[in-house]
């Protein structure tokens, strides 16, 4: 046992010294303003915290391959939601199974009596999952441990009791998201349970107790429920606010494979009640790339931020990227907002992405322009009333003929991303396909937010009522830009553009 710990930890030594070896982040594809590991496998963003002016992120990551495997929690911090510094791999599988997906919190009140001295302890809170019970057939091979650090995060133990809450013979148990619930002065377990979320209840993240089932019949249920999250946001211009309830799902999202659904209503602590019809579905994000995203916890100045898995299950393996495998969403804010029909999520990236400007670059909406390939962000703003036919679209191309289609369809009132010929996609039948998504709205003035990097664009339409993300695989870098049958003057089309850094130096 003890030469193969040797072994084991010379080839994670080895293993690290490579891949700084060989991830400058400049390869092919490769994001320059979206987080995403130096090399190897991720996916799910786990255990998003704040503490003491660090956002942590860690991800579900295997350091072994550019495919899944034996789940570990990576682990990046940042001072300001834009460059991130990776930090040494945080948790490890070891004899209850993988490291699955979950979440951080801050206990400021040494709920579980960790704390040793001043520093205060962020406890993890994270889903085992059992290979060997799950191979045997069994139906409670995933439970729940915890693990706690007294550093700020760069070394962590594993609680000797685990796992702190059993598989009550659910074979879909997992992904905890836990909060604090100040009115009810409890720990708050969220957690996806099959086809349906379970609330829990502790007083010291250690004991749990079951206080409530939702959703067996609500929702979207084209997969397997997972990755959820309960947060309080206010509701723009009023004095009240609601509860919102993520559930992603592997399948079934508005164009296919993974996606994610919310649910707006009530919290009481114990029971979450959906105030919208049951068979209305409300998506996050109307693309195929944006999965499995979460919030950060005690995030300062009551702020509600947000960062999802830039792909999608149905060929996150297969992507033809080499030294790693996927990227993050940019971070995002939330709010709420009131619709004609009814309230409804407003998703805005966050202002300090806004510090990667570099240049602002003059556009002529006559003719196609030539601008600095990726790293840039596009805003328009235009009328419907000043359209020139049914159909107005930007086009990112090169001189391959790939390209990149984000526009809107004024008889249809809907915004679409069309990534048919964007370059490489014969990786997956379902990869090459236009992607729709309904306008909330029918106001005259429409406006187009674009975030464009390497190998991925993010729409933010109607300030933020309507998102979409696809990634996509030029041969070579998009380097072209044309605006489709926007009017021409002043008056009816504005656009901005915007050269960005890139966080990786």
């Amino acid at each position: 046992m003890r030469i193969s710990l040797i072994i084991f930890y010379a080839l994670f030594l080895f293993c690290n010294k490579t891949v700084s070896q060989v991830s400058p982040y400049k390869e092919k594809h490769r994001p320059q303003f979206h987080f995403s590991p130096p090399a190897h496998w991720m996916n799910d963003p786990n255990g998003m915290v704040y503490y003491k002016g660090e956002y942590h992120l860690f991800y579900q990551y295997y350091p072994d391959s550019t495919i899944w495997g034996p789940m570990h929690w990576g682990h990046a911090i940042s001072k300001d939601l834009v460059i991130w510094e990776n930090l040494p791999i945080a948790l490890y599988p070891d004899s209850l199974g993988y490291i699955f997906s979950g979440s951080v919190v801050v206990d400021e009140n040494n709920t579980t009596g960790f704390q040793k001295g001043t520093e205060k302890p962020l406890v993890a809170i994270f889903t085992y999952h059992d290979m060997g019970g799950e191979k045997a057939g069994r139906n409670n091979f995933q439970t729940q441990g915890i693990a706690y650090s007294l550093d700020k995060g760069r070394s962590w133990k594993k609680y000797a009791n685990n796992p702190v809450l059993s598989n009550p013979g659910i074979k879909d148990f997992r992904d905890p998201k836990v909060s604090w619930h100040a009115a009810s002065k409890k720990w708050i377990m969220t957690m996806a349970a099959g086809n349906h979320i379970r609330f829990y209840q502790s007083a010291n993240l250690k004991n749990w107790q079951l206080t409530s089932i939702f959703g067996n019949m609500e929702g979207s249920h084209g997969g397997v429920w997972e990755c959820p999250d309960l947060f309080e946001l206010p509701i723009k211009n009023t004095q009240k606010s609601k509860w919102v309830l993520l559930v992603s799902i592997g399948n079934g999202a508005p164009n296919g494979g993974s996606g994610t659904q919310y649910f707006i209503g009530d919290f009481d602590g114990k029971k979450f009640s959906n105030n919208n019809p049951k068979e209305k579905m409300l998506w996050v994000d109307y693309g195929c790339d944006n999965y499995a995203g979460v919030t950060w916890s005690n995030a300062p100045d009551k702020r509600t931020v947000f960062l999802g898995w830039m792909s999608n299950w149905q060929y996150a393996q297969i992507v033809p990227t080499k030294t790693w495998r996927s990227a993050m969403t940019i971070p995002r804010e939330l709010s709420l907002q009131q619709t004609l029909n009814g309230i409804r999520m407003a998703i805005s990236p966050v202002q300090e992405l806004q510090k990667l400007r570099f240049d602002s670059i003059p556009i002529d909406l006559l003719k196609t322009t030539v601008y600095p390939a990726n790293s840039n962000e596009l805003t328009v703003t235009f009328y419907k009333k000043n359209m020139i036919g049914d159909d107005v679209y930007i086009e990112l191309s090169n001189a391959n003929n790939e390209s990149i289609k984000v526009g809107y369809q004024k008889n249809e009132n809907q915004f679409y991303i069309d990534r048919q010929k964007s370059g490489d996609t014969h990786f997956s039948k379902t990869f090459s396909a236009k992607h729709i998504a309904p306008r909330l709205i029918n106001d005259n003035k429409i406006t187009m937010q674009l975030w464009i990097d390497d190998s991925s664009i993010e729409l933010f339409a109607d300030d933020g009522l309507i998102n979409m993300t696809d990634i996509f695989f030029p041969s070579q870098k998009l380097s072209f830009l044309k605006f489709n049958n926007f009017k021409k003057d002043a008056f009816s089309t504005k656009a901005k553009l915007y050269k960005l850094e890139s966080i990786w130096k």
